[in-house]
């Protein structure tokens, strides 16, 4: 399974922070959640982003570059073989998010900008076909 997340990261903040607060603002609506139900999911998503593995770092093509400012981004695989993690996860759209779900990696996705090379490259590493 395979996460397409969009966040930035704030002044100071770890990628790996970043990916696992946007993941649960944005497809768990985790602000919405009891605190109990806060702290389970907690403990849910420090497991899925124990060991996640670089894809790509770098400048992306994005319509918003210009001359003097553009996006640079990093792309992590957290990979869950056998959908024990992921499973425990109910989507629901949060914070800014539209609309969440999961859906199966095919290279006829329709993603912005530089994504779906990311994805690409990340069903390469786990021998998937694309």
């Amino acid at each position: 399974m395979l996460i397409d997340i969009l966040g930035m990261v704030d002044p100071g903040e770890n990628v790996s922070v970043t990916l696992k607060r946007e993941f649960g603002e944005e497809a768990l609506n985790s602000e919405e959640l009891s605190p109990e139900d806060r702290e389970k999911t907690e403990k849910q998503l420090q497991e899925l982003f124990a060991h996640g593995v670089e894809v790509y770092k770098g400048y992306v093509d994005d319509p918003r570059n210009t001359d003097n400012a553009w996006m640079e981004t990093v792309a992590v695989n957290f990979h869950d073989d056998n959908g024990s993690v992921f499973s425990k996860f109910k989507l629901h759209a949060g914070d800014d998010a539209g609309a969440v779900q999961w859906m199966e990696l095919t290279g006829t996705l329709d993603l912005y900008a530089s994504h779906i090379q990311f994805l690409k490259k990340a069903a390469e590493m786990h021998g998937a076909h694309f």
